[in-house]
């Protein structure tokens, strides 16, 4: 087989690793803790995370966590589409960014509590985020239990795959991505491997370099144009691997 021909994805570019700041503690009180699987969809073989978070979380706070343990940068819009329990209709729950829609509702995440609608009967939403790539997630209440002491929350568990590149054009755009870079002789392999920082394996995945930032201080750079922390992590995580 001839070098051009050869299975590539890429070398890790050489020089300093990005800073790895320490994990966000939540500190307010909590008694119990919400599990929950993350599941991207469209993806083959499935790429999912599973994080537990503390049970006074908003939706907000968990979009903070789903980006952070999937590796999403988080500049784009989210939405939740859950089903309420208390009336069995679907509700909408993010950033109401829908100008001119008035029949379209969308309740604040950041005032909504994922305790009063994910129950022991009411285990499973859908989560979008990047309405133009369309990167739609499959949450999973798997367990509510309780908290143990000296353990930091919240916390990812398990997973496995990497999070695809922000902007590749959704589940589409990232199989024709990976088809690009497999090989060096395929049309656009050096530029999109270029474009994606140096490398990237799909089939990637390092528990110990997850990072979970304050939900606070990312509400205050998104909505109150604060400068952007140097804890908050500014690059996908495979670029972060050692």
């Amino acid at each position: 087989m001839s070098d051009q021909n050869k299975p590539t994805r890429g070398r890790r570019p050489a020089g300093k690793d990005p800073v790895r700041p320490h994990s966000y503690c939540c500190r307010k009180k909590f008694d119990k803790v919400y599990q929950f699987e993350i599941a991207l969809q469209e993806i083959e073989p499935t790429l999912w995370r599973r994080i537990q978070v503390p049970e006074g979380y908003s939706f907000w706070d968990l979009h903070c966590a789903i980006t952070d343990c999937l590796g999403w940068l988080d500049y784009h819009l989210h939405q939740f589409n859950v089903k309420n329990p208390e009336t069995g209709q679907p509700e909408n729950i993010g950033i109401d960014d829908y100008d001119g829609f008035d029949d379209y509702e969308v309740l604040p995440d950041w005032e909504t509590k994922i305790a009063n609608y994910f129950t022991a009967e009411h285990t499973t939403c859908d989560y979008e985020y990047d309405f133009g790539d369309g990167w739609h997630h499959a949450i999973i209440l798997e367990e509510i239990l309780p908290r143990e002491e000296g353990v930091v929350y919240p916390r990812c568990i398990a997973g496995e795959r990497a999070c695809p590149p922000e902007d590749v054009g959704g589940p589409w755009g990232y199989e024709r991505f990976l088809k690009s870079i497999a090989y060096m002789n395929s049309p656009g392999h050096d530029r999109l491997l270029e474009w994606v920082g140096g490398w990237f394996d799909p089939e990637w995945f390092d528990l110990d370099l997850i990072r979970f930032g304050n939900p606070e201080s990312r509400r205050r750079v998104a909505f109150e144009e604060q400068p952007i922390p140097r804890t908050m992590r500014t690059v996908q995580y495979h670029l972060m691997k050692r």
